[in-house]
């Protein structure tokens, strides 16, 4: 390793563009393919993507995922379910630094935590001061649609998934095996 560099980094995938989630399943499949064990946590989603169901089959990769109160888009919820659905999120943000503090989690993917922050749905301050605070031994990724400035400034990988163009635009539905 050079001198001054550091020896893990924080990732950024943001956009709105398809590629966001894979892209971070993809670090977290290498990670498990070289003995590193990954923790991936999915926020607004109470659905696993094909990728997920295979990733929970290997040992080293632990994933943790709620649901949404009253299975609706965070802007159709009651603010009762908005509440349920924080509480669950801070939950599953708790679990994870859990398994780092146990020393059980090498990469941290927080799948989907930029829309949650944003939505009001993750605790900002617990969200922050991880991203803020990182430990210097966790590999660290966040993904979602627009970032806030201070996520970028911490961040040393930033990727921006941008859409040209998607069959969705033209009234498409989401296909098993290909976009979930």
């Amino acid at each position: 390793m050079y001198a001054g560099m550091k020896k893990t980094y924080t990732h950024v995938y943001y956009g709105d563009g398809k590629g966001k989630t894979t892209a971070a399943l993809g670090l977290a499949l290498r990670a498990s393919g070289h003995g590193k064990k990954a923790v991936v946590v999915l926020f607004l989603k109470d659905w696993k993507c094909g990728e997920l169901k295979q990733l929970e089959r290997l040992p080293n990769i632990a994933v943790l995922c709620g649901r949404l109160s009253g299975g609706n888009f965070v802007f159709e919820m009651t603010d009762a379910e908005k509440a349920e659905t924080k509480a669950m999120h801070d939950g599953l943000l708790r679990d994870s630094l859990e398994l780092l503090r146990r020393g059980d989690c090498d990469l941290l993917v927080l799948d989907e935590a930029i829309d949650a922050y944003q939505l009001g749905v993750l605790d900002a301050g617990l969200l922050e001061g991880l991203v803020k605070g990182k430990p210097e031994d966790l590999e660290l990724v966040l993904t979602g649609h627009k970032p806030d400035p201070w996520m970028l400034e911490h961040a040393d990988y930033v990727t921006e998934m941008t859409k040209r163009k998607h069959p969705y635009d033209e009234g498409a539905r989401a296909r098993k095996g290909i976009e979930y």
